[in-house]
């Protein structure tokens, strides 16, 4: 199966699948009356989306799911030259179907805080401890994969070439990821904002992937981009389905996924530029407010909430978060051809 090809029918299941539950789940959601509880400390006028289902992450996990799993084994079986095994793709089949394993395991965590939420009616889900000690679990669990599937401890430099980080990589690889994973949730605020960013995350993965000759990733960007924007058309403003922490989290781990899988994870500065602003206008926030005893650095955060504050449409803020994120992606493009 040619490469392009296999990232063609990767979009078409992943966008066909995600968009079709939509027409199942939602009212099924509906029925079991798992409905989003908005809280007091949110703007205001979020108040109006009380009741909207969650947990609609669902959708695109299995479209991603399926997609990956029907391709990526398939691409390689097909793409085997003659006196070649399939066992020498086994690092490569490791890190992209052991990523989508972390991805998925990431949504099963999601899962369990949304299900507390929703349906224990316990609005804060799990708490953060228990959350951050399951997140590094399943972190370990995909480096411990990485490593025993024949993988290294290399990661590549712009301008610098890839470079053995030894024993480090490890806990280093596994802060990232859990930082990462929660910056990818954080953003995960407004009608379809999360589901934008990711989906032009997903779509330079699958160029940059082509570009250095290992397009298995890239037919998992070309999933992860394909279900994003069949989510889109049940999660743009006004959103009839949000996709939960169990949508947000896997999110975050595909695209963790996707840089390890490419020894890249240096990307994810200009590639989740959005992910990063996000995640630290909180830590900016909480900070401030502690050492100025009560005072604000902004309107409120994650900073999306800040522009909302400020008069912002939600389709504004993803149309500008999303041109963002676009710049970031020209930027790691130019750094994987020059650097």
């Amino acid at each position: 199966m040619n490469g392009f090809w296999a990232q063609i029918v990767a979009v078409v299941i992943a966008f066909t699948i995600t968009a079709i539950l939509g027409k199942w789940l939602i009212p099924f959601l509906h029925k079991l009356k798992y409905g989003q509880t908005i809280l007091d400390v949110g703007p205001s006028w979020h108040k109006k989306k009380q009741g909207t289902p969650t947990m609609g992450g669902i959708m695109f996990i299995i479209g991603i799911f399926v997609a990956v799993v029907i391709c990526v084994p398939c691409y390689y079986a097909l793409s085997i030259e003659p006196g070649d095994s399939l066992s020498n793709y086994q690092p490569i089949l490791t890190k992209v179907l052991g990523g989508l394993a972390m991805a998925v395991c990431y949504g099963v965590v999601g899962f369990f805080d949304d299900y507390i939420k929703v349906v224990k009616k316990r609005n804060l889900g799990l708490t953060a401890r228990q959350k951050l000690v399951l997140q590094f679990l399943v972190a370990a669990a995909y480096l411990a994969a990485v490593y025993f599937g024949g993988g290294d401890s290399y990661t590549w430099i712009p301008f610098v070439g890839y470079i053995d980080l030894g024993i480090w990589y490890y806990p280093i690889a596994a802060i990232l990821i859990v930082g990462i994973v929660n910056a990818v949730n954080l953003t995960d605020g407004i009608d379809g904002l999360d589901a934008s960013i990711t989906f032009f995350v997903g779509i330079f993965f699958m160029i940059i992937a082509g570009y250095v000759s290992v397009l298995g990733v890239g037919i998992s960007g070309a999933a992860l981009a394909g279900a994003c924007l069949g989510f889109l058309i049940w999660n743009m403003n006004p959103a009839k389905v949000f996709m939960g922490d169990t949508g947000s989290l896997f999110l975050g781990g595909m695209v963790c996924a996707l840089a390890f899988a490419l020894d890249m994870p240096i990307l994810l500065i200009p590639l989740g530029i959005v992910y990063l602003m996000e995640m630290f206008s909180v830590m900016l926030q909480v900070t401030y407010f502690k050492i100025s005893h009560g005072k604000r650095l902004f309107k409120m955060s994650p900073i999306h909430h800040h522009f909302e504050m400020c008069g912002w449409g939600e389709r504004k803020i993803c149309t500008v978060f999303s041109a963002i994120t676009i710049v970031g992606g020209l930027i790691a493009l130019l750094l994987v051809f020059f650097g």
